[in-house]
């Protein structure tokens, strides 16, 4: 560690964060966890900063503003990649291909030399890199990747800083969410014997101080940095310390026997987080990763966060998190505004086209619950809503304000209004009594000369009630959405019949 100490740092001896105005900063990978964040950081230091994903709309749904343009990139297509680096100063290299599944590595190196090469023809001068603190012994399958990637940046001609880093505390911080999900809903845990090994987490909050930083760092050629907070605390400390603040008192118990394996699938079934990030974190945790940040801290002065000042900062920020337009992963309003509910959501989707136009279809939508009339399976709903009714729940105890309309805020009978973009999208907040917050939104598109027409229901459990709860209801989401989609279609279309017809006469 530096041999200033954080409460030694003056507020003069703060780094100051350099300005980004007239430059331009390009995200890849802006949809994960540290792009996510990463991209508002950028803007609001000046940076005009270009944010790519494969899916763009999930970038939009973030309405990051004016500085913010939001555009598709597939790193593993070079050809998407010269039109977003040109005239780019720094690119930040934030993507991650364990989505692809079964041998990752390759499609890490493969994806990351494309990136490398598409930055060097467009000029860029550097490259910021954020991977993960290499362990002393074997590398999981996870941390091989994360070391091809930054050697296969550094084989290209552009200046790579990578900035290595072990647990992050913030919300959506994969290892953070399953220590969340664990306290808040397992009194007791059998746990792999990892939970005895060490970490140095720091907060979100100063990763992206270090990341905005590492732009103009004034280092020649390639440079690694390692990031690290001040405390040094095993997993189970970390549950404890955590457990503090939920109110919780949790017993664990080590055993040998669960294998990288067997617990992946063990955190897969009391936690919500996605089972290829489950596995290659539980690989990860096999290892003590103990980062030495001597180098950054003098480069960087800044305060660094305890444990316990990151947990109390994180629930901060979900406190004073913004209500979003539309589903976004992990927000607390999309919770229910509750911390306990898990960060990741579960999800099903499906899509129906349609010849109605945008504008009927819409009109269509906003008679959700109208009576009773949730579009299809109309006996299933009305089982649904008595028992919520017999428990306690809101179900027949609200009507609509408007016949015709929905507005911001309006409650029809177990589900809220959260957000409503004309012609665009229709979200809504389950209030039914259930283990978890469920969120369900109507989107529409034109695609091909056709609308084509979203339903997505999405689950934030809380912890093994609510995940059974999910997996019980999952056989009918399949019916119910696309009965519901084939019924709005044939209303649309319908309407639009009826209003031709009236028009001729």
């Amino acid at each position: 560690m530096s041999e200033k100490s954080d409460k030694e740092t003056s507020a003069q001896d703060q780094y100051v964060l350099p300005d980004g105005r007239g430059r331009i900063a390009v995200v890849l990978g802006a949809s994960g966890y540290m792009g996510s964040n990463m991209v508002p950081a950028l803007a609001a230091q000046g940076w005009q900063v270009r944010a790519t994903a494969r899916n763009p709309a999930v970038l939009e749904a973030r309405e990051w503003g004016d500085r913010v343009d939001c555009l598709a990139v597939d790193v593993l297509k070079p050809e998407t990649l010269p039109a977003v680096l040109e005239g780019a100063d720094v690119v930040y290299y934030l993507v991650h291909m364990m989505w692809t599944g079964g041998d990752f590595v390759p499609v890490e190196r493969q994806a990351a030399e494309n990136a490398a090469k598409a930055c060097a023809a467009a000029g860029v001068r550097r490259i910021v890199y954020l991977g993960g603190i290499m362990p002393r012994e074997k590398r999981s399958r996870h941390m091989e990747g994360r070391a091809v990637v930054g050697d296969a940046l550094r084989e290209g001609s552009v200046q790579v800083i990578e900035l290595q880093a072990a647990m992050i505390v913030g919300p959506g911080s994969a290892a953070f969410e399953v220590i969340r999900d664990l306290v808040n809903h397992l009194p007791v845990m059998v746990t792999p014997k990892w939970v005895r090994n060490r970490s140095t987490p720091i907060a979100l909050e100063n990763v992206l101080t270090y990341s905005l930083a590492a732009a103009d760092l004034p280092f020649e050629g390639h440079r690694t940095l390692e990031l690290a907070g001040p405390d040094t605390l095993s997993y189970q400390e970390i549950m404890d310390i955590y457990g503090e603040f939920a109110g919780k008192k949790t017993r664990v118990i080590p055993v040998p026997v669960l294998t990288p394996t067997l617990s992946s699938y063990w955190l897969y079934l009391v936690t919500s987080v996605p089972p290829t990030t489950a596995m290659s974190l539980v690989e990860g945790l096999a290892h003590d990763y103990i980062g030495d940040d001597r180098e950054i801290r003098e480069l960087v002065p800044q305060h660094l966060l305890t444990f316990r000042e990151s947990v109390a900062a994180t629930l901060a920020a979900e406190k004073n998190h913004e209500v979003p337009a539309r589903w976004v992963e992990g927000s607390i309003a999309c919770r229910d505004w509750n911390p306990k509910y898990a960060y990741y959501a579960k999800q099903y989707c499906s899509e129906q086209e349609t010849s109605a136009s945008r504008d009927a279809v819409f009109r269509v939508l906003q008679q959700f619950g109208a009576n009773g009339d949730f579009f299809a399976y109309k006996p299933l709903w009305w089982l649904r809503r008595a028992f919520d009714w017999l428990i306690g729940g809101p179900s027949f105890r609200t009507r609509r304000r408007d016949p015709d309309t929905l507005r911001m805020g309006d409650i029809v009978d177990g589900w809220r209004v959260l957000g409503l973009e004309p012609g665009k999208r229709l979200t809504l907040l389950m209030e039914m009594r259930a283990p978890g917050s469920g969120v369900q939104e109507f989107s529409v598109r034109e695609q091909d000369g056709k609308c084509v027409i979203r339903m997505c229901a999405y689950w934030h459990p809380a912890g093994v009630w609510g995940l059974s709860y999910w997996y019980g209801h999952l056989p009918l989401y399949g019916p119910l959405v696309r009965g519901a989609l084939k019924e709005i279609a044939r209303r649309a279309e319908a309407l639009e019949e009826t209003e031709s017809a009236f028009s001729r006469v």
